[in-house]
């Protein structure tokens, strides 16, 4: 099954399953759906960081400092952090990702909105990242993110959670949600 045949959960603006659909055509109609973003840190505390690959559907060739994706239909959030990091990683044996935040992002017409749950995992394992996924990576510090913000091309609702995560203190385990 390609990418765009997954099958979804469309939920409405209170995260309510409301039906659901092929991802391609959540896109196509900009429904409302669910993502994961793991932010991955490995065991020095450096952050995972990505350019996707050309044929990803949204947001090709871009950068991120997360990993993650659609929540499948019927499928948590947890199980989809925990799927998800472990096969753009290209890892076996993760900790469970630990929940952070969660917000309603807009993509302002790009594939409408999602519902993003934001979560962190320490992974001390060698990465071999997934090649349909990840056309470069490096683990960054926090300063050497910081200094690419303004150079590189970032995906923007991994930007977005990003922004999140400084704002609530989120770095220093702090919850939040809105």
């Amino acid at each position: 099954m390609s990418a765009a045949e997954e099958i979804l959960d469309v939920v409405d603006e209170q995260d309510r399953v409301v039906g659901q659909a092929p991802r391609a055509e959540v896109y196509a109609r900009g429904l409302i759906h669910r993502c994961v973003f793991i932010r991955v840190r490995d065991a020095e505390g450096r952050i995972f960081v990505h350019r996707r690959t050309p044929t990803k559907l949204v947001f090709p060739s871009m950068y991120d400092m997360f990993v993650g994706g659609v929540v499948g239909a019927g499928e948590s959030y947890d199980e989809a952090a925990l799927r998800e990091a472990e096969e753009e990683l290209g890892v076996r044996g993760l900790p469970r990702p630990e929940p952070v935040l969660t917000f309603l992002y807009d993509s302002a017409g790009v594939a409408g909105k999602w519902w993003s749950a934001v979560y962190e995992v320490r992974c001390a394992l060698p990465v071999d990242p997934q090649a349909e996924e990840v056309a470069w990576h490096a683990f960054l510090t926090e300063a050497e993110l910081a200094e690419r913000l303004a150079e590189w091309p970032w995906v923007p609702d991994g930007l977005a959670a990003y922004e999140r995560l400084r704002a609530h203190g989120a770095a220093d385990g702090g919850r939040a949600s809105g």
